[in-house]
């Protein structure tokens, strides 16, 4: 297996000290020649970038996508505007490779940032394609992004079932991406941010081996991202590693008290209203 990377980070937002954990690691898996993932994780930005469009087009895609957006990180401008200026250089860069050639050049992109647009920081969550985001809140799994995909689009019409989508023969293709094409602006999701806290950041190589509940499962067990992530990880390539698998698993913990973190009621959807919580601890 691949080497886990893993750091900290003490930060002191409205005078309550927290710190960030977090861990990733990116796989080529079991029956892939290349990896076309790429990821990027390092505070305040934490991005899973999942290539696609032949042999050499999907790792270009990728890395030309996480370049850019690590460079706005670098600079200590992360923000909605600077990402998507970020998005619009990849995709002239991939548009400009000589080896991207393939209409089908592309990547998804999701991960989370946190934004200081407003009086407290919070998470900003963000997505294109369906590559995902969930966060373990109060003990609950739930995913924060939402797939651009047939096959979601099939689901949010009542046309198949959730267990009938991984079978289709849709299933793999997605309806937005960041390409040699216009860019489309991600979609982004709020959210508060609370010690206790767990993020989860993947491409769809973890999600096509582990179900929500396999990937709640090894949260639970393992406390350390790095266990957690090195856990999933041997969990998806036993599982099968039909494809490249990338994750980072991102921790909030509260420095000022030892156990508890605040006992809000756990979010129901994906959508968390920063201005409706009464409480929100931001690092």
């Amino acid at each position: 297996m691949s080497d886990t990377t893993t750091s900290t980070r003490r930060v002191t937002v409205a005078e309550r000290p927290l710190l960030l954990s977090w861990a990733g690691v990116t796989d080529v898996g079991r029956r892939r020649e290349t990896n076309q993932d790429a990821f990027f994780a390092d505070y305040p930005l934490f991005i899973v970038a999942d290539g696609m469009g032949g042999h050499a087009g999907g790792e270009i895609a990728s890395r030309s996508t996480v370049t850019r957006l690590q460079a706005v990180a670098t600079s200590g401008s992360v923000a909605r505007a600077s990402i998507e200026g970020a998005l619009e250089l990849a995709v002239a860069d991939i548009a400009d490779h000589p080896e991207a050639t393939d209409e089908g050049t592309g990547t998804t992109l999701t991960g989370v940032f946190l934004e200081f647009d407003d009086e407290e920081p919070h998470w900003a969550a963000l997505n294109i394609g369906d590559s995902r985001v969930y966060l373990l809140r109060d003990d609950r799994l739930v995913q924060v992004t939402t797939d651009h995909s047939v096959v979601q689009e099939l689901i949010a019409a009542g046309k198949i079932s959730p267990e009938e989508a991984e079978g289709h023969p849709y299933s793999n293709v997605i309806t937005r991406a960041v390409g040699a094409s216009e860019l489309t602006a991600p979609d982004y999701v709020t959210l508060d941010v609370r010690a206790g806290d767990r993020f989860v950041i993947c491409s769809d190589g973890l999600t096509k081996e582990l179900t929500d509940y396999g990937i709640q499962h090894f949260l639970r067990a393992n406390a350390d991202p790095a266990a957690a992530v090195d856990a999933m990880l041997a969990a998806a390539l036993e599982n099968g590693g039909r494809d490249n698998v990338t994750l980072v698993v991102v921790q909030v913990s509260d420095e000022s008290a030892s156990a508890d973190s605040p006992s809000s009621d756990a979010p129901t959807a994906a959508v968390i209203d920063v201005s409706s919580t009464e409480e929100r601890p931001a690092d």
